[in-house]
């Protein structure tokens, strides 16, 4: 009879650890390895961060957001550290210069044929567990996004170029293209 065999749990210092260029994300002491992101991606994440970072400036807010790479150490437990694609952070006291440390109030992923699974299942459920209030799923080849208002409960469902309400803020919404 074989043993069987142990999987390994890794911590962020084996993240920490990564040659440079090297990124990956670690979920519950799992390492995933990330893929560079296309043209696409970088476009559709540049235009929500610029849409995002407007709306606060245009309002006096408080909170910050930020694009990958930036770290969000989820859980504060050493074994989940994650990369979102784009990070909304109201609490400045989750914030140092290493970067957020529990639950944005909004996270953003933008869908890669190699993320998909880990974005609208593995993610999906740990940021809902984490109490992130807002999670999007925006994927580029189905022209959709899923907004997660965890905080209400909701599931809503827009196609590109229709305005998405932000939950998180009242009277704003972003068209995604």
């Amino acid at each position: 009879m074989d043993a069987l065999k142990k999987e390994k749990n890794y911590t962020i210092d084996d993240i920490y650890a990564l040659p440079d260029g090297e990124r990956a994300e670690l979920i519950d002491g799992k390492i995933y390895y990330m893929a560079p992101p296309s043209r696409i991606h970088q476009k559709i994440s540049w235009k929500l961060h610029q849409a995002i970072a407007n709306y606060i400036d245009s309002k006096d807010g408080k909170c910050e957001v930020y694009a990958a790479p930036f770290a969000v150490f989820l859980n504060k437990d050493g074994i989940n550290y994650i990369e979102p694609d784009i990070s909304v952070i109201c609490d400045q006291s989750k914030l140092d210069e290493k970067g957020c440390h529990g639950a944005p109030d909004w996270i953003i992923e933008i869908v890669s044929p190699e993320s998909k699974p880990m974005d609208y299942f593995t993610k999906l459920f740990k940021y809902r567990n984490a109490y992130v209030r807002e999670y999007w799923i925006v994927d580029p080849t189905k022209d959709l996004v899923m907004a997660y208002r965890f905080e209400k409960e909701t599931m809503e469902q827009y196609s590109f170029g229709e305005d998405v309400p932000v939950g998180i803020y009242e009277g704003f919404s972003i068209k995604v293209q």
